[in-house]
């Protein structure tokens, strides 16, 4: 029996969270230095756990394309879909900026965003049972998350300019690398 699709959101979504909070905390506890440093350097290159999610993504996606995973499969497939999607959009600041520091903005409201989409196509009644006001009331949603997209982007800039100094700094006290060695 193949999953529905709502089930396959609620999985990924399960994997997302639990995967963003694992990572922030191992980031905070590493650069706080409860923990040892787990982060994987190259060649004195900080690999950013962006990299595993884009490797997960990259994996899940060609196994999903051409095997076509069923039943207990698809559930798996959709949790590591999910843990795939929060390693990369974690670090959502970064690549959109295409750098910078581990801390913007940019990529806690990215989680929140991915997240939501996630709990509405996992939680949200079918399309088919959509009523006019139903239909309505997403096109507002999609409206407004079209607008928060424009806004995030916009503001994320002007708030790293002000902001980001000062978290790259504290992120540099505490990390074994030097600024030349983030790439």
């Amino acid at each position: 029996m193949t999953p529905d699709t709502a089930q396959l959101a609620r999985r990924a979504l399960f994997g997302f969270i639990l995967t963003f909070i694992a990572a922030r905390t191992v980031v905070f506890l590493i650069m706080s230095q409860r923990m040892p440093n787990l982060y994987l350097f190259l060649r004195g290159t900080h690999v950013h756990h962006l990299n595993y999610g884009i490797l997960l993504l990259a994996g899940v996606g060609g196994y999903s394309v051409f095997c076509r995973p069923a039943a207990t499969a698809a559930l798996l497939t959709a949790v590591i879909y999910g843990v795939a999607m929060a390693l990369t959009f974690d670090e959502f600041g970064m690549w959109l900026h295409l750098g910078g520091s581990y801390w913007q903005r940019a990529s806690v409201d990215a989680i929140v965003v991915v997240a939501a989409v996630l709990a509405l196509i996992g939680f949200a009644a079918s399309l088919r049972s959509f009523e006019a006001r139903h239909v309505r009331a997403s096109i507002a949603i999609v409206i407004a998350l079209l607008g928060f997209g424009v806004v995030l982007y916009d503001t994320s800039i002007k708030i790293g300019r002000l902001e980001g100094p000062r978290l790259r700094q504290l992120e540099l006290s505490s990390s074994p690398w030097t600024p030349g060695d983030q790439n």
